[in-house]
């Protein structure tokens, strides 16, 4: 039987109270072609702004060529998720989209829907539980610069 710790104790940590929800939004501007950027500290203040202390942070993109994830936000391991990204959909590849629509940036759908349109993270005493070297970052996969908004949902007590 596995051994349930929360806040390093192993007895269970409940906060009760009046569950709330508060929905929100993050805009920003991004360069498109696999540009990473980092939201860490507007999730963080999301939750700030949410008066709630415990529960979970979700972080939604209303498109089709964005996408959400963590990583250790700096230049080797962004340039590192870039190239993955080239290795697995070329932007000069055959996409059916491309043959359909002909606005180019089949590679931009394939790329988001692998990484994927949402992030969940808890929160415990208003503070995100992140690793310490492990940030939430959007990417764009997208052909052109865009101007973005996130959706960003906090739900807990």
């Amino acid at each position: 039987m596995a051994t349930v710790i929360v806040n390093g104790q192993k007895e269970a940590h409940v906060r009760e109270g009046l569950a709330g929800v508060v929905t929100g939004s993050i805009e920003f501007a991004s360069r498109g072609h696999a540009d990473i950027v980092k939201i860490s500290d507007e999730v963080a203040e999301a939750v700030k702004q949410s008066g709630l202390s415990d529960g979970t942070v979700t972080v939604f993109v209303p498109g089709a060529t964005g996408a959400l994830t963590t990583l250790e936000f700096e230049p080797g391991v962004v340039a590192d998720v870039q190239r993955a990204l080239d290795a697995l959909a070329p932007a000069d590849g055959c996409y059916e989209h491309n043959v359909n629509l002909g606005d180019g940036n089949g590679h931009s759908h394939v790329r988001a829907g692998l990484v994927g349109p949402s992030l969940t993270v808890p929160f415990v005493d208003g503070r995100l539980t992140l690793g310490r070297y492990q940030d939430i970052v959007f990417c764009d996969f997208d052909t052109r610069p865009r101007a973005r908004r996130l959706v960003v949902q906090v739900m807990g007590v």
